[in-house]
């Protein structure tokens, strides 16, 4: 595995804890105003890594009847932070997106996966939400926002692109020992 696609994974293993998330939202103060409880932030953050929503269609019958149906869609983006409050344990109206800069992937790549997303969110959708949260009303959001993570590896291009996209971004650093930590997992066990 490459020292890239390492750094990719561990930032999204990483991520999708609430705690973790909510570091990342320290990057960018608005998001982090966002959070409805700042005391207990852990409970206002739900992290869904690679996250999927339900679609929802409706179409007009020949009955005068309404027939709605729901597709499952898997989001291009990374992760999807929602906010909930602690107190009443319903999602509110405001949805993080977060998209990290995969391997091989250029500033093309990258802003398609947001237009891709605003194209998806742009219906009528719910969430398929995480066990732990099933029992919290899921409804779509009033307002979708992106935040992109990149590596100081990663083309100045890309940086400049979100730049002149005024889309928001946060710069991670070098992941010390990537190779060594997947040659670690890759070791061979000993004979019985």
């Amino acid at each position: 595995m490459s020292a890239q696609k390492v750094q990719y994974e561990e930032l999204l293993a990483t991520y999708s804890h609430s705690v973790e998330a909510i570091e990342l939202l320290k990057c960018h103060r608005v998001y982090l105003e966002m959070i409805p409880s700042m005391r207990r932030a852990e409970e206002s953050v739900i992290t869904i890594p690679l996250p999927i929503v339900r679609i929802r269609n409706t179409t007009a019958a020949a009955n005068a009847m309404n027939i709605t149906t729901v597709d499952p869609q898997l989001l291009p983006c990374d992760l999807a932070i929602l906010m909930c409050d602690p107190e009443w344990k319903i999602k509110t109206g405001k949805e993080i997106f977060i998209f990290i800069h995969r391997p091989d992937e250029d500033f093309s790549d990258l802003l398609s996966r947001w237009r891709r997303t605003q194209i998806i969110l742009g219906k009528d959708y719910e969430w398929i939400m995480p066990p732990r949260h099933h029992h919290i009303l899921n409804d779509g959001a009033d307002k979708i926002y992106p935040l992109f993570v990149v590596f100081d590896e990663t083309p100045e291009r890309i940086t400049r692109g979100l730049k002149g996209a005024s889309l928001p971004f946060a710069i991670q650093g070098t992941i010390a020992n990537a190779d060594e930590s997947d040659q670690a997992s890759e070791s061979v066990v000993p004979e019985e």
